[in-house]
């Protein structure tokens, strides 16, 4: 038996342990799809850099194989262009655009996807192609379609799916307008996250058909909606439990801008602990309330930037056991974190997965408790 057949086997073993595998034909999917294909080389983040630099592993090296059926995300793509093999130094430095996701995650979400034996599933973000080669595994070849946004991703995944002995159908393009031929798809998985849910979707799946994303912002927090098409162009969900996230979708990324300059502003002190935002529903609620800003820092010390209008908050501690917040721009946006954090607490702090999500060409609503309680829309 080789290295790597015993490696499958043993990462095969500790996800069934974890209790991964619910659904028929996935431990069998895991077993047999050779990861090492997929992942020939990647990046690994060296220790203690700041900011983080990455080192690439190559096939053969010592440690190679053994990271490959580890339950780790690996890194395969640093802005937007840098490959592994592209790397001839010792360290480069960057930030990740492309991955091959943990396995366990990866098998979670197609069981909660709930897809069966004859549905049509579109995966948007066929990243390296092992997510993919999974669900063909499963589903079979004929009835899972692949989107993948980066054309140079795509080859690799298309070559390493071949050499698996996988032939789904694979697209090239913005996977967020869907499958140019608009087939009614049973199921869609999305393997990157998106700001809203894109309306071709709500078209290109079938009413009574699912939609599994997750659903993310400009300040990269994250939570995993499962969605039924109620009609064309409208569904009605979940959030499911669990800290899923991924790298957001390109054409949902914030734009380009400058270097942060703190100004100074109006000063006030907070009415919350900054730290609530380093919770991961209470970054959410954060991210939910000011839609178009990014979060930096952390603990006492939060910074706040909105991308469009280049409004600012930062929070920092008083002498007096509590917290300062300075904002200064159109939008105030300390005052908006503060009045969504206070009415989440006010309704004991709820995790995600008491959260509903409704969705139509008219607007984009995630709320608690009733349609018309607490609630946020989403930034269209």
């Amino acid at each position: 038996m080789s290295t790597a057949v015993q490696l499958r086997a043993a990462m095969v073993e500790g996800l069934a342990q974890a209790g991964v595998f619910t659904a028929p034909g996935w431990r069998a999917a895991a077993g047999a799809v050779p990861r090492e294909l997929f992942a020939t080389s990647y990046f690994r983040p060296v220790p203690g850099s700041v900011p983080t630099r990455f080192q690439t592993v190559r096939q053969g090296e010592p440690g190679w194989l053994e990271s490959v059926y580890a339950d780790e995300t690996l890194i395969t793509q640093l802005d937007r262009r840098t490959g592994p093999d592209d790397v001839s130094g010792e360290t480069v430095q960057g930030s990740p655009s492309s991955s091959s996701t943990l396995p366990s995650l990866v098998l979670r979400m197609w069981q909660q996807l709930g897809a069966e034996t004859g549905d049509r599933v579109l995966e948007i973000g066929t990243g390296t192609g092992y997510s993919t080669a999974l669900g063909a595994h499963v589903l079979g070849d004929a009835d899972v379609t692949s989107i993948e946004y980066d054309p140079g991703v795509a080859e690799s995944a298309a070559a390493a799916l071949k050499e698996a002995g996988y032939a789904p159908r694979l697209l090239i393009g913005d996977g967020l307008r869907g499958a140019e031929d608009g087939r009614p798809y049973d199921r869609l998985i999305a393997t990157c996250s998106v700001r809203y849910v894109p309306l071709p979707w709500l078209h290109q799946v079938r009413p009574g058909g699912r939609i599994l994303v997750t659903l993310s912002g400009w300040s990269y927090a994250n939570a995993l909606a499962l969605l039924e098409v109620t009609g064309p162009g409208e569904a009605a969900g979940r959030f499911l439990p669990g800290a899923t996230s991924f790298m957001i979708a390109r054409p949902h990324d914030r734009p380009p801008r400058p270097t942060l300059t703190l100004l100074p502003g109006d000063e006030r002190a907070s009415r919350i602990d900054p730290a609530k935002l380093d919770d991961w529903t209470g970054g959410w609620i954060a991210q939910l309330a000011v839609p178009s800003a990014e979060r930096l820092g952390a603990g006492p010390d939060q910074i706040l930037w909105d991308v469009s209008t280049g409004s600012q908050a930062r929070t920092s501690p008083d002498s007096r056991g509590g917290w300062t917040v300075v904002q200064r721009g159109p939008v105030r946006l300390w005052d908006r974190v503060e009045e969504a954090v206070r009415k989440w607490q006010s309704a004991g702090e709820p995790s995600q997965e008491a959260f509903r999500v409704t969705v139509s060409a008219a607007r984009q609503w995630v709320w608690l408790g009733a349609d018309a309680g607490l609630g946020w829309e989403l930034p269209v």
